[in-house]
């Protein structure tokens, strides 16, 4: 089958040509005839599965058809997706498909001022794509309205959920027509999900694709049993001796994210951290990097890391493996893309082996264990030697949970005070729009603790290292 069998504009199919896509992916074969006759769809496939082109261009054939004058602050066509990636990554491809047209598409989201998200949606946009938490800024300052709107999407819906944003969707579809057309995207369709999407949908048909299982079977996959505080040193030996074309690392925190970032620069390897704590700027930096293979290493957060697609990853690492087993496949997918081979390794304390059997049970697969180089003592020893081990986040609190703060205490000789435990947890703050709802704290997940290190065959030593015990914040 091609694109010409799909029923497109001959517009839609130069610009797909220009592209050198001749061939639809199977959620882009089953959706795209749906959304031209103009029914709600419900998709349920995860990144990775050409799902943007599936209702980016259908609904650019609609609005062009349509003929309708967009009209000042206001939007023909929203796309909802939980992080700034995200939606810069839709919007590049909108603009491409769109190219021979004269729809224009713009972006909204935190992390830019929002100065310029009004100036973009001032005079009116065909196709808007946006962060829940900033949109409603715009909504809230009456620099746009949504009455108009012909096609609502709602993109990673699942992630949005998890983010906090169910509010923030509440309200933006009250605010929209009752006519329109909506799209519903889900990686995974959980009862809440399933909930939200019977009641934004109108008598939708249903399109489903690999299911999220089945797609780490076209990733190789190891696991090494290691002490917590002794993965800082398994991570620079892994670097050092893998040959690698681009590598993505996961943490569950961003502190995390930064301190891996740290550990590998003492060691003389240049990385990059991308999370909700950067700048704007900061993270369209990292990215470039990573994609032009200038920094090849990109140490991300599970939130962050949607919307990364970066062709030619060769190498995902858990560096602590996730408590959501599907976020585990949504992880490894990041590599082995369009028929490439790819490699996932994944660094397991001995508190993270519940996670790996639950992520075995989901992929029905057994992960191949890799045992500690045979003189990983002298060599992290070696690597330690400079620096203070790693430790994991502690747990953070939410601020119905804090105490007031201590008072600084006078100490003699300028002498600093100590850092108090009962102090302000660190992190936890974001602006609406980057990647958490409204100001909303996110989900809680389990932390990283202590493990065992294993002997040659990959099994434990016994050894307890210092957990963190706790629940730090799964934030971007």
């Amino acid at each position: 089958m091609s694109f010409q069998s799909l029923g497109l504009s001959k517009s839609i199919l130069d610009a797909l040509a220009a592209k050198n896509y001749e061939t639809p992916t199977p959620i882009q074969r089953d959706a795209i005839p749906l959304v031209l006759e103009g029914r709600d769809l419900l998709g349920i496939a995860q990144t990775g599965t050409g799902k943007t082109a599936a209702f980016v261009l259908p609904s650019i054939d609609l609005l062009v058809k349509a003929n309708v004058r967009r009209r000042p602050m206001r939007c023909r066509m929203l796309v909802l997706a939980p992080t700034r990636e995200l939606v810069s990554q839709i919007a590049d491809n909108a603009r491409a498909y769109a190219k021979h047209s004269k729809l224009t598409v713009a972006t909204v989201f935190g992390g830019v001022p929002v100065a310029r998200n009004i100036r973009d949606v001032a005079s009116g946009v065909d196709i808007l794509v946006a962060t829940p938490g900033r949109l409603l800024d715009l909504i809230d300052q009456k620099c746009l309205g949504l009455g108009e709107l012909e096609i609502l999407v709602l993109d990673e819906a699942d992630q949005m959920l998890d983010l906090g944003f169910i509010h923030a969707l509440r309200r933006i579809v009250s605010m929209v027509p009752k006519s329109r057309q909506t799209l519903f995207f889900s990686a995974t369709m959980p009862k809440d999900i399933r909930e939200l999407a019977d009641k934004y949908l109108t008598d939708p048909a249903t399109v489903q694709v690999t299911p999220v299982s089945s797609t780490a079977e076209r990733v190789e996959q190891f696991v090494t049993f290691v002490q917590q505080t002794e993965k800082q040193a398994l991570l620079t030996l892994f670097f050092r001796n893998t040959k690698i074309d681009r590598a993505l690392v996961f943490t569950r925190t961003k502190h995390g994210a930064d301190r891996v970032v740290k550990l590998l620069a003492a060691n003389g390897i240049a990385s990059n951290a991308i999370h909700g704590n950067k700048s704007q700027p900061q993270r369209e930096k990292a990215l470039a990097a990573f994609r032009d293979g200038t920094v090849p290493i990109l140490v991300a957060t599970d939130i962050a890391a949607r919307g990364i697609d970066v062709s030619g990853v060769s190498h995902v690492v858990n560096f602590e493996l996730p408590n959501v087993s599907e976020q585990y496949v949504h992880r490894i997918g990041r590599t082995a893309r369009a028929g490439a081979s790819g490699v996932a390794f994944s660094f397991c304390a001995d508190d993270e082996r519940p996670f790996l059997k639950g992520i075995e049970r989901l992929t029905k697969q057994k992960v191949e264990v890799v045992p500690l180089p045979d003189d990983f003592l002298q060599q992290s020893a070696q690597i330690k030697a400079s620096r203070a081990p790693y430790a994991p986040d502690r747990p953070e609190r939410l601020p119905s949970e804090r105490g007031p703060a201590r008072p600084r205490a006078t100490h003699a000789h300028g002498a600093k005070p100590a850092q108090g435990r009962g102090g302000p947890a660190r992190g936890g703050q974001s602006q609406r729009g980057e990647g958490q709802g409204g100001g909303r704290p996110p989900q809680r997940e389990a932390g990283a603790g202590g493990g065992g290190r294993p002997g040659g065959g990959g099994r434990g030593r016994g050894g307890r290292g210092r957990g963190g015990g706790g629940a730090p914040r799964a934030t971007a």
